[in-house]
């Protein structure tokens, strides 16, 4: 199953597999299912640069240097997750633009534990995105993670560093 689209940047290839980075995809979809995420991202430190973006009900992006594909979400791959990342699915955060988050206690710390174990297994200075609902649809709450640096909430267009985390983990 090959095939090629357009987008505003180019060409998206249809296909079945990305090969080495199905793996990454596995462990993706496996994150985004158990936590109830909306999406999940990861930028790899590889050469040339990858990035996997895997939303709920959406074709799975992979992007390899100036490559795009596409892969059918609930595609079945011949590959497992590169690890399991402990994710559970926590009721929607209530977020208010000047970045007030109410929620259960420790979830957005939980959020962020999710985002820094996927930075870390995917290794070297990967980003990690988990984007996870809110009581606003208008206002997604998205935390990144990135080894040895703060840890970044963003609700809607504004950002934030994580209060009180050591950007040494």
């Amino acid at each position: 199953m090959a095939g090629d689209l357009e987008d505003d940047e180019g060409p998206i290839e249809l296909v079945a597999t990305v090969g080495p980075l199905d793996p990454v995809v596995a462990t993706l979809r496996d994150v985004l299912h158990r936590a109830g995420a909306l999406r999940v991202v990861v930028v790899l430190d590889t050469e040339p640069a990858a990035m996997v973006d895997v939303g709920r009900l959406a074709p799975v992006e992979v992007t390899v240097g100036p490559r795009v594909m596409h892969l059918p979400h609930a595609i079945e791959l011949d590959a497992e997750p590169l690890g399991l990342i402990e994710a559970r699915q926590l009721p929607p955060f209530e977020v208010t633009a000047e970045g007030e988050v109410v929620g259960t206690i420790g979830g957005l710390d939980y959020v962020a534990d999710v985002a820094r174990g996927l930075a870390a297994l995917m290794g070297g200075r990967s980003v990690a995105l988990v984007q996870v609902p809110t009581t606003n649809a208008e206002l997604p709450l998205s935390v990144t993670a990135r080894p040895g640096e703060p840890v970044v909430v963003s609700i809607g267009e504004e950002s934030f560093d994580l209060p009180g985390e050591d950007a040494g983990d």
